[in-house]
């Protein structure tokens, strides 16, 4: 069992896209996707035989990446994300915070979406917001764009109705 849809959107994703200046309808569905068909909204921090952390999974050299080839060229954004994570646990072992700070690895999953440079499509739009992760963000080739709707349709939407 993972993370309630429904308060993971209302307490992290929507305020943290918020304060990074980053907020859209579509990017907030776009991330409750991403934690739903990575780790079923968190039911696992650490999946077995992957390096990625957190309810997006995120892998400790794209986290490294985003900071040393992204946030390095933007000083006021660098400092929102920074000013997520913890201040003593993020200097000793940063990647811990992608599975232990949820809004620091919100950030950074919309991080890892901006650094394409494509418009997010629309909220509405399953089958292609499943073709964005897909293509921007999940490359292995253990999922698929079916996986990303039908892990959505069962964590976030079903969980509305329940």
């Amino acid at each position: 069992m993972g993370i309630c849809a429904t308060e993971l959107r209302d307490y992290v994703i929507r305020p943290v896209l918020k304060s990074l200046g980053m907020y859209t309808p579509a990017a907030e569905v776009l991330l409750l996707g991403t934690a739903a068909v990575e780790t079923g909204l968190g039911s696992h921090l650490k999946v077995k035989h992957h390096r990625g952390l957190g309810v997006y999974r995120i892998d400790p050299l794209t986290h490294l990446h985003i900071w040393d080839t992204h946030l390095v060229f933007n000083e006021d954004l660098a400092s929102k994300v920074r000013g997520l994570a913890s201040q003593h646990g993020f200097l000793a072992t940063p990647h811990a915070e992608l599975a232990t700070n949820l809004s620091y690895s919100t950030a950074i999953a919309r991080l890892i979406y901006q650094r394409v440079d494509k418009p997010i499509p629309a909220p509405d739009d399953l089958p292609a917001l499943a073709n964005y992760w897909r293509k921007f963000y999940h490359k292995r080739n253990d999922c698929t764009q079916n996986d990303f709707i039908q892990a959505y349709q069962a964590h976030v939407l079903n969980a509305r109705a329940a």
